[in-house]
């Protein structure tokens, strides 16, 4: 066998490799190249201002002290001289003279008085005269219904009386007393009635103090139903207050 066939080999891929490393160089270099051309640009300027100080301040100046101005003592002023005041004499005031009564003016002469109308003055004392007439007779007629309205009353009045007498006194003669009672207490109820003297209700408004004498009093009035009727019968009043004292029978 001959040496090639036993010593170097024949490699193919070497070519290759440099061509594909060469290829990787070249894109490097050209990447780097147009990379560093893009990036170049001109630096920015910085502008800087230059100023002086400003000079020092003068010095100040000081100046000598003044001497102090002497001070002269005035002369002394002269007294005033005090005048004597000229007395004048004033003239004595001249008296006034008294103002003269001022005359007095006339009397003003008195109107006549006017003719008197006779007719006239008859006419009117006869009005009078007939409205003072006439104010009297009212006044008598007023004082006649006053009196006959009073006495009325008064009639009705006694009239009323007499009616709840005779109640009282049916009433009365149906209460038992009680046999514990003492004194003279007073009971008052108010009754209520019918027109043909029936009692409706009976209702204590003050109570005597003793209880059995303030029932015996009710079971009176409900006993002595019904009750007399008024006389004349226009007297009639539904309600009336009775009044009870034991003594009183």
């Amino acid at each position: 066998m001959s040496a090639l066939a036993f010593g170097q080999r024949y490699e193919p891929g070497y070519g290759r490799s440099f061509a594909l490393a060469f290829a990787i160089h070249a894109v490097l270099i050209a990447v780097m190249f147009f990379g560093v051309r893009m990036q170049s640009y001109q630096p920015e300027t910085v502008s800087v201002e230059l100023w002086e100080p400003p000079p020092p301040l003068p010095s100040p100046v000081v100046e000598p002290p003044k001497p102090e101005p002497k001070i002269e003592p005035e002369p002394p002023k002269p007294e005033p001289k005090i005048e004597k005041p000229e007395i004048v004499e004033k003239p004595a005031p001249k008296p006034k003279a008294e103002p003269k009564p001022k005359p007095k003016p006339p009397p003003a002469a008195k109107p006549k008085p006017a003719p008197r109308d006779l007719e006239l003055e008859k006419r009117a004392q006869a009005e009078l005269a007939r409205e003072q007439s006439e104010f009297r007779e009212r006044q008598a007629k007023a004082q006649a219904r006053d009196q006959a309205a009073r006495e009325q009353a008064a009639a009705r009045d006694r009239a009323m009386a007499a009616w709840v007498s005779k109640i009282r006194n049916k009433i009365r003669s149906n209460i038992n007393l009680p046999p514990d009672l003492v004194g003279d207490p007073e009971a008052i109820f108010d009754v209520a009635l019918l027109p043909t003297g029936e009692v409706l209700t009976a209702r204590m408004r003050k109570s005597s103090g003793h209880p059995g004498y303030d029932d015996a009093v009710y079971r009176a009035i409900l006993k002595s139903s019904p009750l007399p009727k008024p006389e004349p019968a226009s007297l009639f009043e539904r309600q009336l207050e009775l009044r009870f004292r034991p003594r009183d029978q």
